[in-house]
């Protein structure tokens, strides 16, 4: 037997039930076939970066179970043919290894770190404000006039 996880994007309108009914006939599939079922983890609604059948989010589910290959093919031929179904993706799980949901990207900043000494704060304010980067320093056309003369001069040797 080989473990395997399949990742699956589900059409966002498809009901809760809907969607159970389907991890739970993964689950059959797998079982049935003499497979153990390892786990499930619901990863929520997220934002697609390109829209998927006209529909801009997607539901990921990430099963993991323990199968032959005759079927993980049979599983993956079910899914496919279901219209809940946007996409899936199944692989060897690596033993040890431990996929978890993405972070999600609106989820709150990390904190900024506490200041690292209490003399900082004895600073003048006006060292706390970002300091002004000097413009380049403009040089004068009749230096540039001078260096071209030079370089032809040098050529011409």
């Amino acid at each position: 037997m080989t473990t395997y996880e399949i990742l699956l994007l589900l059409d966002p309108e498809l009901p809760e039930e809907r969607q159970d009914e389907l991890i739970v006939r993964v689950r059959d599939l797998a079982e049935k076939a003499g497979g153990t079922w390892r786990s499930h983890d619901n990863w929520g609604r997220r934002r697609l970066a390109y829209e998927i059948a006209k529909k801009p989010e997607g539901v990921y589910h990430l099963v993991v179970f323990d199968s032959d290959a005759p079927t993980l093919d049979e599983i993956v031929r079910v899914l496919k043919i279901d219209d809940g179904v946007l996409r899936q993706m199944a692989t060897k799980h690596i033993e040890g290894s431990r996929t978890s949901a993405p972070r999600d990207d609106f989820s709150a900043p990390a904190q900024a770190p506490a200041p690292a000494a209490p003399a900082e704060a004895a600073e003048p304010a006006e060292a706390a404000e970002p300091a002004e980067t000097p413009e380049p320093a403009a040089v004068p056309a009749a230096e540039y006039a001078e260096d071209e003369a030079n370089i032809g001069s040098e050529e011409e040797e």
